[in-house]
């Protein structure tokens, strides 16, 4: 016999679901509740196998209800039940073996019942994992394009919005984030019933993903929020952040570690990507960019090491194109040089950038420099 909770707010729902699942002869109904609540509080000390969970409740829905069951034990089957026929394909999807239509026919039920057995039966004769001492890696480019590899092989998307979830959780990764915080940032335009329905399949999708590689319950949901718990995380940007945020003196001990690290910023986080909720994310880490940059440029000396000087000058103006700032120390390195005819240039440059797109003339220490050159 498979054992069954049945959940439904709607009590003619429930009583219809109880006399055709009786029907089946297959099936111990051991409890059936009204709510979200009464399941959480019950379920551990209940034995079953298989929940019949109605999708549209209020507070909190059968697909939030499923995914704390889930996290609890993965082993429960789901089988979602709606009245909707645009929830199904939906919620076939957030790891249910099956769903069902409102009102349940039991020529129907039968399938599910058999789907069920099958499943169980599978199970049952299943071989048992033996978990790896160390667990598999992750190596992840945010920098200019995410991109993430797992054991030197390119991970591969299910969609684009389930790449676009997971860079998000590793934006985030300490963080727990209320599902709402996620559907304003990748479903701003969605309708919110709709957008639900969407985080919870992407959920899904990208759960089944790292459960897949070697990581199952990496994702957690608790009090409407979740979170993202890996090991094994390597990440150019934090990586970046977490050394330049500790803001080292650049000493002969710490400059090559400094360097290294600045290499790795080949362009803005997640800039090809083009999520707009990484925008504050991605103007953090550039200035904390310039803020290193100007750094290991004062480190150098135009005197004993003038190319290394340059180059991380010059890496200052392509970060920051319109900055008079960076650009006097880059007029006024050539000038120590003995090289006018650079600092004109690197003057003329500036000039007709921020005239053409900003319809300004560099400011007046900058002008000042420029007149020292033509004395």
């Amino acid at each position: 016999m498979i054992r069954a909770i049945l959940v439904d707010d709607e009590h003619l729902a429930l009583k219809q679901m109880k006399k055709q699942l009786l029907k089946t002869s297959e099936v111990e109904i051991v409890a059936s509740y009204s709510n979200a609540t009464e399941v959480l509080k019950n379920m551990r000390s209940i034995p079953f196998d298989v929940i019949f969970l109605d999708i549209d409740m209020p507070g909190m829905s059968g697909l939030e209800l499923a995914d704390l069951i889930l996290d609890w034990n993965k082993d429960i089957l789901i089988v979602f039940v709606t009245a909707y026929r645009d929830y199904a394909v939906q919620a076939f999807e957030l790891h249910s073996i099956d769903y069902l239509l409102k009102p349940i026919l039991l020529d129907r039920l039968l399938k599910t019942i058999h789907r069920l057995q099958e499943e169980l039966s599978i199970r049952s004769k299943g071989s048992v994992l033996i978990p790896t001492e160390q667990g598999p890696s992750f190596k992840i480019t945010c920098f200019k394009e995410f991109t993430v590899y797992h054991e030197t092989e390119q991970v591969k998307w299910k969609t684009a919005k389930v790449k676009e979830l997971f860079a998000y959780f590793i934006t985030y990764v300490q963080d727990s984030i209320h599902r709402d915080t996620l559907i304003d940032a990748l479903w701003p335009e969605v309708e919110y019933k709709r957008a639900k329905i969407l985080l919870h399949t992407t959920i899904s999708y990208l759960r089944s993903l790292l459960d897949s590689l070697g990581y199952p319950n990496a994702i957690k949901f608790a009090q409407g929020s979740y979170s993202m718990q890996l090991d094994g995380l390597h990440s150019d940007a934090q990586q970046f952040e977490q050394y330049f945020s500790e803001s080292p003196i650049v000493t002969v001990q710490t400059i090559a570690q400094c360097e290294k690290l600045l290499q790795t910023y080949t362009g803005d986080y997640l800039e090809v990507n083009g999520y707009e909720w990484a925008g504050a994310k991605a103007n953090s880490l550039r200035q904390l960019l310039l803020h290193s940059l100007q750094n290991v440029a004062d480190y150098f000396s135009s005197d004993s090491q003038p190319t290394k000087k340059q180059k991380y000058l010059q890496r200052l103006i392509a970060a920051d194109p319109y900055s008079d700032y960076y650009t006097r120390q880059l007029i006024q390195f050539h000038i120590n040089n003995g090289n006018r005819g650079e600092a004109l240039r690197v003057f003329n440059e500036l000039k007709d950038l921020i005239m053409e797109d900003l319809g300004i003339t560099p400011d007046s220490l900058t002008m000042e420099l420029f007149s020292s050159l033509l004395e």
